[in-house]
């Protein structure tokens, strides 16, 4: 009977997923209980999961990637990437690119949330509809997660089921023999024709807000150090590329109103400036000036580790409104630093410290972290989602890519398995400073992890209760009318469609046993059916509930269910037109 309990637990795993109510990761925990109290799974083994290479490989991946973010390196591409031009079909190429490259060594999320508001950035200065871009580098992230072991979990997963299997799992590169010519294909196809195919949506503004704030205005230092000390308002552009507005200077205690192109700026004089927060964070680093904001808080560094920046909405009911932070004496008050406003309906000529809030109002401060969050709540404020902004944190890229590239490099010479390889570059990390100690644990999405480690021994019980090869022996009946490369793309399909609908790690939990029953029954190597699982897997182009990554574009880009098949369905026909020969070719059976 054991068979026929975890068919019934499989058939409500699947239903649970589809409909979408509950949790992924609860309705993993719910299949879990199910198999312990109908005693398919022994309670002693139950939880081993969570111990699992794959779940442990996934963690250390996340953190690294968070780390990778947080060195600066990101920033830089996304500064270069800001340089181009109006050319959309140039934009949408470079950003796919990008985003595919960051997906191959990092989370697809993460890559694809450090992208987006440039994407939008992008699209706004060029007149164009965000679900121009939004879509395709989603879908750009799937794809550069098919190149390498550590591109997504179900290639981590799929390498522990060869190494279960066959002694020996699949190496960091060898996903790239199939995935990086897929990646081509699929970017060519999205670049040239896959965008035309997406319709033009407009965002609502409620979630379009995130990203739309208007500009602030901010007052910096020039301090010892600045690269514009001697140079001229008009010679700024020179410096950074950067969209700002000088609206005022203030030297020896005296406001110059509109100053000339031509003034030079001195030490110690300070810029009031109107700028949005991507220009007014490059401005920042590539002109080597202080945010004012007043006194540091006492020991604290600016950019102290203890020290956060958060925006937030002035609401209705505030008691900021009619008042000033001079006022108010906003830092000995609240502890907190006032670096910047921004105002919707008109300009602020004001000094930011004398500037009388108003309802609307959106603020930036600074102060401690682990009181920034109820401050803001205390003054009637809203705290807005967090969007990465970090000011005063130092760059540490060629530290965090040596540290990596190490990482790599010792799990392709086969000196450390990949989960103690990755966990001892994370750890590095951390203690060199790249990550911030107390982003390491928010740096990881906890319900992937509770996810993985509940399926695996819901996926093992498929297979001990022979569940599995009762599947595989309905697919091999199959094999006796249709060649092998026509099964292998029945598991591919399958696979993709799964992933469609349910959790990509969950998907290729449950089809790698059939796939190795489907090759052992045939006598074939099982690497191409494996490797048919780990594409599919990731091949979930067709609903926004099929990946975090379609999700995420979806309430910015303005898409509704249905837009998402018509770029991708040409798009998964495409990978398994090419994916089952480049398969056949590279793992032969």
């Amino acid at each position: 009977m054991d068979h026929h309990i975890v068919f019934g637990t499989l058939i409500l795993v699947l239903i649970l997923f589809a409909w979408g109510r509950i949790r992924h990761d609860l309705v993993a925990l719910i299949a879990l209980s199910i198999l312990v109290i109908f005693g398919v799974t022994d309670p002693d083994v139950a939880f081993r999961g969570f111990g699992h290479p794959a779940v442990i490989t996934v963690a250390a991946v996340l953190v690294i990637g968070k780390a990778l973010e947080f060195s600066g390196l990101i920033d830089l591409l996304g500064k270069w990437v800001m340089k181009l031009g109006d050319n959309l079909i140039l934009q949408i190429f470079t950003l796919s690119v990008l985003v595919a490259i960051a997906s191959a060594f990092m989370n697809n999320v993460g890559a694809l949330a450090i992208m987006m508001p440039v994407a939008i950035h992008l699209a706004r200065k060029s007149g164009n509809p965000p679900s121009y871009l939004l879509m395709p580098i989603a879908f750009a992230s799937l794809l550069g997660g098919l190149t390498t072991l550590i591109g997504t979990p179900p290639n981590i997963i799929i390498a522990t089921f060869r190494a279960d299997e066959m002694g020996q799992a699949f190496s960091m590169f060898d996903f790239s023999k199939v995935g990086v010519f897929i990646l081509i294909a699929g970017i060519v196809f999205i670049t040239l024709l896959g965008w035309r195919l997406i319709p033009k949506r407009t965002t609502k503004k409620s979630d379009n807000a995130l990203f739309t704030i208007d500009d602030y205005i901010t007052e910096m230092e020039v301090v010892k150090g600045s690269r514009i000390i001697g140079k001229s308002i008009g010679e700024l552009a020179d410096i950074s590329d950067t969209e700002i507005q000088v609206l005022g200077l203030v030297r020896d205690g005296k406001r110059i109103h509109a100053p000339e192109p031509e003034e030079v700026f001195k030490i110690k004089d300070i810029l009031i400036i109107e700028a949005d927060t991507d220009n007014l964070k490059i401005f920042t680093e590539d002109a080597k000036v202080k945010l004012v904001g007043g006194k540091k808080f006492r020991k604290d560094a600016e950019g102290s580790d203890k020290i956060a920046i958060n925006e937030a909405v002035v609401m209705a009911d505030s008691s900021l409104i009619g008042q000033t932070a001079a006022s108010l004496r906003m830092r000995s008050k609240y502890g907190i630093n006032l670096l910047a406003v921004a105002r919707r309906d008109r300009k602020i000529h004001k000094r930011i410290d004398h500037v009388i809030f108003q309802t609307g109002d959106v603020l930036l401060l600074q102060g401690r972290e682990h009181m920034l969050d109820e401050t803001i709540s205390t003054m009637g404020c809203l705290p807005l989602a967090r969007r990465g902004l970090r000011l005063g944190y130092k760059t540490k890229i060629p530290l965090a890519l040596g540290v990596f590239s190490l990482a790599i490099i010792t799990v392709v010479a086969g000196l450390l398995p990949v989960q103690v390889a990755f966990t001892m570059s994370a750890i590095v990390m951390i203690l060199t400073g790249v990550l911030p100690i107390k982003h390491l644990y928010t740096s990881i999405d906890w319900p992937v992890i509770i996810l993985l480690g509940a399926m695996i021994p819901v996926g093992t019980a498929l297979e001990t209760s022979g569940g599995a090869e009762r599947i595989a022996a309905i697919i091999l009946n199959l094999g006796e009318v249709i060649p092998a490369w026509a099964l292998l793309a029945i598991i591919l399909v399958v696979t993709m469609f799964l992933s469609d609908i349910i959790n990509n790690a969950a998907t290729v939990v449950l089809m790698a046993p059939i796939a190795i029953g489907v090759a052992n029954g045939l006598g074939y190597s099982i690497d191409p059916f494996l490797m048919a699982v780990a594409i599919g897997g990731s091949c979930a182009f067709l609903t926004p509930i099929g990946h975090q990554s379609n999700t995420l574009v979806m309430g910015p880009g303005g898409y509704k269910f249905t837009d998402y098949w018509r770029m991708g369905l040409p798009l998964e026909l495409i990978i398994v037109v090419i994916g089952v020969p480049l398969i056949m070719f590279f793992w032969p059976l």
